[in-house]
């Protein structure tokens, strides 16, 4: 992106805070960027897990995405419902607008896999995994945002490759390949529908935040039983908020596959949160304990 792009702040997932909302705006408006709302962001409805109605929430990020003057779409905050719109999108005009506009920015985190996956799956573009416009480390209070995850998205947005770094290993080795994956809830939860994630020839990325360690091995071993780990080349692993200790059962569902793994890099939630490009090429190297990302457009950090 280029400073005074335009920017679209949309809610397929939880309701975001008003107050929070306000001050997301600002810090984007900071970096340059135009910001616009999407009609129904601040929406609210009867189940108040959900930003407004399934149709209105499938509306404003079609709309975004298709909007010509829009360059990114910026998710305002996780919880549930993004996977409720999947349905409801028109894939054939998104991927128009692709072919007529070329890809965008999709920017979210926790529940936006849903999206991040089914963008992979329909539209074929790569997608930012980071913090979002409302939440606390972005939006959090008047003292500013989380520097270390401001720093990473300012860098992921404008085309300046990273590397996160890890604390520990679970497999040695070395591997390169797309990088795709996300909340492992939500990635579980796509297993039979149309948009079951593969990680044949890519490096898989997993987080989750409130999971105990015995259900996070009942959502691998549905993913191992539903083949999505078939033919992966390396596993990175990211944040773990309030999941107990969860790397022995990481490394006994996963060890197995023989492949490198790398654990601990702050991605997915708490704070900071880095932000990594999923689609794009990535390189896990146990030697370093790291992940060495790329920009969408493939060049590699260094």
């Amino acid at each position: 992106m280029r400073p005074g792009d335009t920017v679209a702040l949309v809610s397929p997932s939880g309701p975001p805070d008003a107050a929070q909302f306000e001050r997301g705006v600002r810090r984007l408006e900071s970096l340059g960027l135009k910001v616009v709302a999407g009609e129904h962001a601040l929406d609210r409805q009867g189940l108040a897990y959900l930003a407004g109605e399934d149709t209105a929430r499938a509306a404003d990020l079609q709309t975004a995405w298709c909007d010509p003057a829009v360059t990114g779409v910026f998710c305002c905050r996780g919880g549930y419902g993004a996977a409720r719109l999947l349905t409801l999108l028109d894939w054939d005009a998104m991927r128009e607008a692709v072919r007529r506009q070329g890809p965008k920015v999709l920017l979210g985190s926790s529940d936006i896999t849903a999206l991040h996956t089914a963008f992979a799956v329909e539209l074929g573009v790569p997608t930012l995994h980071g913090p979002m416009a409302a939440c606390d480390v972005i939006a959090g209070d008047d003292d500013g945002p989380e520097p270390r995850t401001w720093e990473s998205l300012r860098a992921a947005l404008f085309g300046q490759a990273d590397t996160v770094t890890g604390d520990r290993v679970l497999a040695p080795g070395r591997a390169e390949g797309v990088l795709r994956g996300g909340n492992l809830s939500l990635l579980a939860s796509l297993c039979g529908t149309r948009w079951q994630p593969s990680f044949a020839g890519a490096i898989a990325f997993l987080e989750d935040v409130d999971e105990e360690p015995y259900r996070i091995d009942r959502m691998l071993t549905q993913l191992l039983q539903a083949g999505v780990f078939d033919g992966v080349r390396g596993i990175t692993l990211g944040s773990w908020e309030q999941c107990g200790d969860p790397y022995p059962v990481l490394e006994d569902r996963l060890g197995r596959l023989g492949v490198p793994i790398v654990a601990g890099l702050p991605v997915g939630h708490g704070s900071p949160q880095i932000s990594v490009w999923l689609g794009a090429l990535g390189v896990i190297d146990t030697e370093s304990c790291s992940l060495a990302g790329s920009t969408r457009n493939g060049e590699q950090a260094r």
